[in-house]
């Protein structure tokens, strides 16, 4: 049996994180619980402090294939380059001709960088691959390829 997984990012702003990974990701943020008209109502008839709505958010996969992602406040800010980080897979695959896959990605870099993202390593070249090395909006590592 596959163990499901959640992947978590300790951050500063988490729904800000969340709302650039869902529209990365073509995710959604799931919708509060029965009986609660959004995330703050159900925050504040829990009792929980206006200043804490903040600490915590999740996106999901709208189709429930892919991982949740989850984005929890933390106070200490990024210091090193991450140890694990996501590949972006928008290109087809190797089946596809080289400068179709590079018209692709770039096309999804643009859009990136236009939600939040930046790009300051640029495209990485080898052999039958190209990828763009980025950072999203709270300079985790990321790549497109």
């Amino acid at each position: 049996m596959v163990t499901k997984i959640q992947v978590v990012f300790d951050c500063a702003d988490p729904k800000k994180q969340a709302e650039f990974w869902a529209e990365a990701l073509h995710y959604v943020m799931p919708p509060p619980p029965d009986g609660s008209a959004s995330w703050e109502d159900w925050a504040r008839v829990r009792g929980i402090p206006e200043e804490s709505w903040n600490d915590a958010a999740g996106i999901e996969d709208p189709e429930g294939h892919e991982p949740r992602l989850y984005f929890q406040k933390v106070p200490e800010g990024k210091t090193a380059k991450n140890r694990m980080h996501i590949d972006l897979n928008v290109s087809g695959g190797a089946g596809v001709p080289i400068e179709e896959r590079k018209a692709g990605i770039l096309a999804e870099v643009a859009r990136l960088k236009s939600l939040g993202a930046s790009d300051r390593r640029g495209a990485m070249e080898e052999v039958g691959e190209f990828w763009v090395r980025m950072n999203d909006p709270e300079d985790n590592e990321f790549c497109v390829q």
